[in-house]
């Protein structure tokens, strides 16, 4: 069995050809359906967003799974296998596993470090695994993944850094004020960049939005969108004069508040500080502005130099992320190792448990006086004792089965206990094939079913 991952990403293809390969959420139930009866697939996840559409896949051979997969993706888009080929990746084993951890943490992300992925990441696999896309190996993998990512963004700093403009306004704004606590805010525009600033500052607590803009109708319709309070044009300088922090990103060509216009405004205000955030080009802030007491000025350069900045301070703490991987990696493909012994582990209880079971009876019927409290004691020490005599020979092939000759050990161990016959029971995963299962959590530590 091998772990492959097939896609594409904001990295390998344009958006023009990414958009034609999005999966809505209510088709992906049926597309899972559709790829899990494709040939030679034997688990499945499917992580689609607007930066990437993967597929994960356990497969029984990875000789021609990427002509099958492109296959199932020709069916499942309507799109020729030659229109996109030479946009896809194909990852296996220790790549496609450590492909996982990155993207689940964030660093394979357009903007390195983003937490939305891992949600995506979640509810992808969440929905696999309750549509019985997923068995042993995937379970085991994506909520170590998911897991590992959880950690990796608590124990670094990685997401405290913010790298858009807006979002950099806002909490440039937070370092000057102390708080946004009890203060208000002012948005002028109602652009792209400036519904970007309205989201960010609702995030960020604060609950009064003062939103100005040339056309009334604009300033409404933002404003509804954070709960804030439009105001026409004619009354901005009545609203900075309330306002704590105005960010301006408008389309004007000249200043829209200017040195004169603010200066009666700043003394009316009482030494309040005033935070003004200028992200548009061309200005809308005379720089002139700044020389105003109690007034923090800053610009567009100003939240570039923050933004590098904390774009250079997100890849240090991926560098950080990135090292743990590594480990990550070795620890997933120690338990599948693992995974091999199960079967023989499975084995051994299910002899030892006929064995128990038929001496028991034996017992029971040669002692008929006995009465239910006294068999059931004999009952549980005497699978006491059988526990530990398996103890140490469980330990001892687990062991075994990391070493290289892994296979030669899993077969003598076989012989020495005669397990032959039962260990067709029992698939590489410990699941029930034909006899009765054993609890694989159970067997791998040791005890009598």
């Amino acid at each position: 069995m091998q772990i492959v991952v097939v896609g594409m990403n904001y990295r390998t293809a344009p958006v023009d050809l990414r958009e034609k390969f999005t999966i809505s959420s209510d088709r992906l139930p049926q597309a899972l359906l559709d790829f899990k009866n494709t040939k030679g697939i034997l688990e499945c996840v499917i992580v689609a967003t607007c930066n990437r559409t993967e597929i994960y896949a356990v497969v029984n051979r990875s000789n021609s799974c990427v002509e099958d997969i492109s296959g199932f993706m020709e069916d499942q888009f309507e799109i020729p296998k030659k229109q996109f080929r030479n946009y896809i990746y194909m990852l296996e084993k220790e790549e496609a596993i450590q492909h996982l951890f990155r993207v689940a943490s964030g660093l394979d992300s357009m903007i390195v470090g983003e937490t939305q992925i891992l949600g995506q990441v979640k509810d992808a696999f969440f929905l696999a695994q309750k549509l019985h896309m997923t068995s042993t190996i995937f379970n085991g993998l994506f909520k170590q993944a998911i897991t590992f990512a959880k950690r990796a963004y608590s124990e670094t700093t990685i997401g405290d850094h913010p790298i858009s403009v807006s979002y950099a306004a806002v909490e440039s704004g937070r370092q000057v004020l102390g708080t946004y606590l009890g203060k208000k805010a002012m948005v002028i525009g109602a652009g792209e960049m400036s519904e970007l600033t309205i989201k960010h500052l609702c995030a960020s607590g604060i609950e009064d939005v003062y939103v100005i803009n040339r056309t009334y109708e604009h300033a409404v319709k933002l404003a509804e969108q954070c709960g804030g309070t439009p105001f026409p044009w004619d009354q901005m300088l009545d609203c900075i004069r309330e306002a704590d922090i105005v960010i301006s990103s408008t389309s004007a060509a000249n200043y829209v508040v200017t040195k004169d216009m603010l200066a009666a405004i700043v003394t009316e205000r009482e030494n309040r500080p005033l935070y003004l955030m200028d992200i548009a080009v061309p200005r809308d802030f005379d720089p002139a502005i700044a020389q105003l007491p109690n007034v923090y000025l800053r610009d567009i350069d100003d939240l570039q130099l923050l933004v590098e900045k904390n774009l250079s301070k997100r890849r240090d703490e991926a560098k950080k992320i990135e090292a743990q991987i590594e480990s990550q990696l070795s620890e997933f493909e120690a338990w599948m190792q693992s995974l091999e012994v199960v079967p023989v582990i499975q084995a051994l209880h299910s002899k030892a448990k006929v064995l128990h079971e038929e001496t028991l009876d034996s017992l029971f019927k040669k002692l008929p006086d006995l009465d239910e409290r006294e068999m059931k004691v004999i009952r549980k020490l005497t699978k006491s004792i059988v526990n530990q005599i398996l103890q140490d020979p469980i330990l001892r092939i687990k062991e075994m089965s990391t070493e290289e000759n892994k296979e030669e050990a899993l077969s003598f161990f076989t012989k020495i206990f005669a397990l032959e016959e039962h260990m067709h029971a029992y698939d590489q995963s410990g699941n029930q094939t034909e006899r009765t299962s054993v609890d694989t959590n159970r067997a791998s530590v040791g005890t009598l079913a």
